[in-house]
């Protein structure tokens, strides 16, 4: 993440505040003689790298909402990250997944038994950091990790469907990722004992943002490099019917569209340049990236309530920023 300077507030300033709070909890569990043995394991997910968007996110928002104190607030963004990684591990089990973040996942290393209950230790372990905050907090935190899982089935029930609709790939992307964004960034305004609207706001903030995020991924899944993380064509792979497949499967016609159902269904690593050149053809690479910068001018819209500051400003260049991610 490039620096991004607004006076004595930066990202990168931020994203060192995180880590060093990560990590400074990671050695506190492992020198906890109950959570040492999953921790170890853990840690290798959690301190793996990561953009650490979620907890950044909500820490800057609570600035933006009339915040003072961060580490007010550290707790709340902890516990989204550590949702986060959980939700990680057990899609890699769900997808039978060998790599995440340039290393081998937990169930590839460990198996699939220590995978869930690294993951479930994670969950519970980001819960008991958000039970400190108030009971509307608390809720928020439990509705949005309801959402995770409603959007998981339901990805699952449209997994290598071609019927699938834009309007059940949001439901999935508002479920899994653009919920949680929300939720840390109205939840860090509630810390800050803002007023309704700015609350409200800032979860729409969160919403856009969130969507672009996936689209961006999305995205790299496709045209990405090797810096992602992960092999590209991953989620074609694992039948994932992202937005690029859904526009050019309503797109393309005739021969065009036999060809494309044909690549989706016997997909490999050898079509992934026919699987391009054919949403390149349907024009989704450029729907896609249009949807992504309508996605961005929405987020920044719903900070209009919000009171100028470096805060605000480094808002709006995160969803800037997120439009031309690499990774």
């Amino acid at each position: 993440m490039g620096i991004i300077q607004r006076d004595s507030l930066s990202l990168d300033s931020i994203a060192g505040l995180v880590e060093d709070a990560l990590e400074g909890l990671v050695m506190d569990s492992l020198s906890n003689r109950q959570e040492m043995p999953a921790m170890s394991i853990a840690k290798e997910v959690l301190l793996s790298g990561g953009k650490r968007y979620r907890p950044i996110v909500g820490l800057i928002s609570y600035k933006a909402a009339g915040g003072n104190d961060l580490s007010e607030v550290m707790n709340l963004a902890l516990s989204a990250e550590l949702i986060h990684t959980a939700t990680l591990i057990h899609d890699d089990v769900y997808d039978r997944s060998m790599m995440r973040r340039g290393k081998p996942t937990i169930q590839s290393s460990h198996g699939i038994a220590h995978a869930i209950i690294a993951g479930d230790y994670l969950f519970s372990l980001g819960f008991k950091l958000g039970a400190g905050y108030s009971p509307e907090i608390v809720k928020r935190v439990g509705e949005a990790c309801a959402g995770v899982a409603s959007g998981e089935l339901m990805q699952f029930k449209h997994v290598r469907n071609l019927n699938t609709k834009p309007e059940d790939y949001y439901a999935i992307v508002d479920g899994k990722t653009a919920g949680a964004f929300a939720c840390g960034c109205s939840c860090s305004a509630i810390n800050a004992d803002s007023d309704e609207e700015i609350v409200d706001g800032l979860w729409g903030y969160g919403i856009e943002l969130g969507r672009a995020f996936q689209l961006v991924d999305d995205l790299l899944d496709l045209v990405g490099d090797d810096s992602i993380g992960k092999p590209r064509g991953t989620d074609v792979h694992e039948g994932k019917m992202t937005l690029p497949l859904i526009y050019a499967l309503t797109m393309l016609h005739g021969e065009d569209r036999k060809q494309l159902e044909d690549t989706l269904t016997n997909f490999s690593d050898f079509r992934l340049q026919e699987l391009q050149a054919l949403l390149e053809k349907a024009g989704s690479f450029d729907y896609a990236r249009l949807l992504i910068s309508n996605h961005v001018e929405r987020a920044i819209d719903s900070l209009e309530e919000i009171p100028e500051s470096n805060a605000k400003d480094l808002l709006i260049d995160l969803a800037e920023l997120s439009m031309s991610r690499t990774n």
